[in-house]
């Protein structure tokens, strides 16, 4: 169910306890998520209060996370203050200026954000991955692109081969889990509505970070892919080849990374149309399904490259074209 963009009872509380007494309390955004944001307003400043209701979340695992990346010279929000038992944060606010609406504005700035961006991976992966993190490896992989069989399948009228799938993912991912790069930190949800830019900072440091707090220890291509097919933009395949090949030479890859790098976008993309089909069905969040099309764009590039065989293979077998794009304009 959708979350109600409603500060909860106990904020105000919060906020007086921790010298922020009469503040405004201001609705900032909700994700897909029970996490709500709010953007806390007072005489003194501005911050921004995350409501991570348990036991739905836990605000550990991001506080974790922040304080590592910091500790590596990028840009997380500060922890100002805590309530673990209620689920609320006080954090640092980054302001209001978003990769995604800059570019949008200004495309001649879009190399330049993107390079930025590529940069912050290539210095987050010369760095051993943060200690404690959840693996993301093969049978991860594989368990998370299950969800397009789970839940896209069957909301378009589709009996899938799951065995068959399954088996398809495990021919195009095995050599991925093989090919001896990483583990490194992944953030997960590396794109460009979690990536603010930072006023007063240059370098990486310019640009702040947000939403990791699912971050896990995985291939190094998983987050390059992330932020170059992004569900939420259109990033024009030039550029993606153009920060591929930037990511390769700063950290001096052959075309190995590159086969890697197609094959996680893939089933990054094929677990997402999963995901929003979840969204939608499960948690009455229908908003999501207007991002399938670009979707199946990403996804159909993906499975054109070479070593996807075994994956295009069932997609056509199984998902005729009527049943990806062009459905969700059908759909209700």
């Amino acid at each position: 169910m959708a979350v109600p963009m409603i500060p909860p009872p106990h904020a105000p509380d919060f906020l007086k306890a921790n010298g922020w007494s009469g503040a405004r309390i201001e609705p900032l955004a909700g994700d897909a998520s029970f996490r709500r944001y709010f953007r806390v307003i007072a005489d003194h400043g501005r911050a921004v209060l995350m409501d991570a209701p348990p036991p739905h979340e836990d605000p550990r695992p991001f506080i974790n996370v922040a304080q590592w990346l910091c500790s590596k010279g990028l840009s997380a929000p500060d922890i100002l203050a805590q309530d673990l038992d209620k689920g609320l944060l006080l954090l640092g606010d980054f302001g209001d200026v978003r990769l995604r609406e800059t570019v949008d504005a200004d495309p001649r700035r879009e190399r330049e954000l993107y390079s930025a961006a590529t940069d912050v991976l290539v210095h987050l992966h010369r760095h051993e991955p943060m200690g404690g993190l959840p693996v993301h490896g093969l049978e991860q992989w594989l368990d998370e692109v299950m969800l397009f069989t789970d839940w896209y399948c069957p909301a378009v009228g589709i009996e899938p081969d799951r065995d068959g799938f399954r088996a398809a993912w495990t021919d195009v991912l095995g050599p991925v889990a093989n090919d001896g790069l990483g583990p490194v930190t992944v953030l997960r949800d590396y794109h460009a509505e979690n990536v603010m830019l930072v006023a007063g900072r240059e370098g990486i440091a310019h640009l702040g970070l947000l939403d990791f707090q699912d971050a896990l220890a995985g291939h190094p291509a998983y987050d390059l892919a992330s932020v170059l097919e992004d569900a939420r933009r259109d990033v024009p395949p030039a550029v993606e080849q153009e920060m591929l090949d930037r990511y390769m030479a700063a950290t001096n890859q052959d075309e190995s990374f590159e086969r890697s790098y197609w094959a996680l976008a893939a089933q990054r993309n094929t677990r997402i149309l999963g995901v929003f089909t979840r969204l939608w069905k499960r948690d009455n969040k229908p908003h999501y399904t207007a991002f399938q099309p670009r979707m199946w764009g990403l996804l159909e590039r993906d499975l054109a490259q070479p070593g996807l065989e075994p994956v295009r293979n069932w997609f056509d077998d199984t998902v005729p074209a009527t049943h990806r794009a062009e459905i969700w304009s059908k759909l209700p």
